[in-house]
């Protein structure tokens, strides 16, 4: 079942782009994401207007011009092969993004109003690889554009992989309010990859009592749940297929930062952590990444 949190893959497609969401078709004020696919040898012009971007490919390489530079992104074979290389492009500025092969690239973006940072390339070198939680909360977090990781106006981008059978974005969590130093106000976009032919997953959104919100998505390869408010989480992978999803934030805050507060019925969850094992399965593409 659908609703306009959860928009199934083809649903928000406009020419090249598989998914297109913006502020506007969103109803809110920052975050945005678009997938586009290049066929062997298409190039694709990209106006980043009040936007900063990134180029982050999920399948395939592709060489990004801008304001005279050139940034030739290696790319991988798929989102869970390996991190990948970037590029990062500010408000105001044109780009070619072109591929000899063909692939899948993310666009995640956020506004921005000021602009102070230049184009550049992220090298897979520099991405923080993370294995958070334990037992069947193990997941694996690739923290590609975060505060102390890669410098951006508001935009926060991040990669969460998810063994089959495992739950992660657990214990449910927000961040809708500004309380400095305990949670920051961001909106959120979760597009989904899952392994293998027929996988499926599992995508639970739920409100407060002040902001309901109810959403209960089942989530394939292609779609995308929207979070503008309220707790999210369980994001679950059905035994037997490995979840993907790559988040995309971004809020009023001119300090960037990233403050979550746990649903306090679910926080006591993270305290068995202590005593479980990560997952044996986690890092996701070890031997490609050593």
């Amino acid at each position: 079942m659908s609703s306009k949190y959860h928009l199934p893959k083809g649903t928000s497609a406009d020419g090249p782009y598989g998914l297109v969401v913006t502020p506007e078709s969103a109803g809110w004020g920052y975050s945005g994401l678009r997938i586009l696919t290049l066929g062997p040898g298409e190039a694709h012009s990209l106006s980043t207007h009040d936007s900063e971007f990134l180029v982050l490919p999920m399948t395939g390489s592709c060489t990004v011009t801008t304001d005279g530079r050139t940034f030739e992104l290696e790319g991988r074979t798929g989102v869970f092969a390996s991190v990948t290389d970037f590029a990062y492009l500010p408000r105001e500025s044109e780009a070619l993004i072109s591929s000899a092969q063909g692939g899948l690239f993310a666009l995640p973006s956020a506004c921005a109003e000021r602009g102070g940072f230049p184009a550049r390339h992220g090298r897979k070198e520099d991405v923080p690889v993370e294995l958070r939680g334990a037992g069947a909360c193990s997941r694996q977090v690739n923290n590609y554009c975060l505060p102390g990781t890669f410098d951006a106006e508001q935009l926060l981008v991040c990669e969460v992989l998810t063994p089959g059978g495992n739950w992660s974005s657990y214990p449910p969590h927000k961040h809708d309010e500004a309380r400095p130093g305990e949670e920051s106000e961001l909106e959120e976009i979760y597009y989904f990859e899952v392994a293998g032919e027929n996988g499926f997953g599992y995508q639970r959104v739920y409100g407060t009592d002040e902001r309901p919100i109810d959403v209960l998505a089942e989530v394939r390869s292609g779609d995308t749940v929207l979070i503008p408010h309220g707790w999210h989480g369980p994001s679950i992978a059905a035994p037997g297929y490995d979840l993907y999803y790559l988040n995309v934030m971004a809020g009023p805050g001119q300090d960037r930062a990233w403050l979550i507060c746990d649903d306090p019925a679910h926080g006591w969850v993270r305290t068995t952590w202590d005593t479980q094992d990560i997952d044996d399965r986690l890092p996701f593409g070890a031997e490609e990444n050593e």
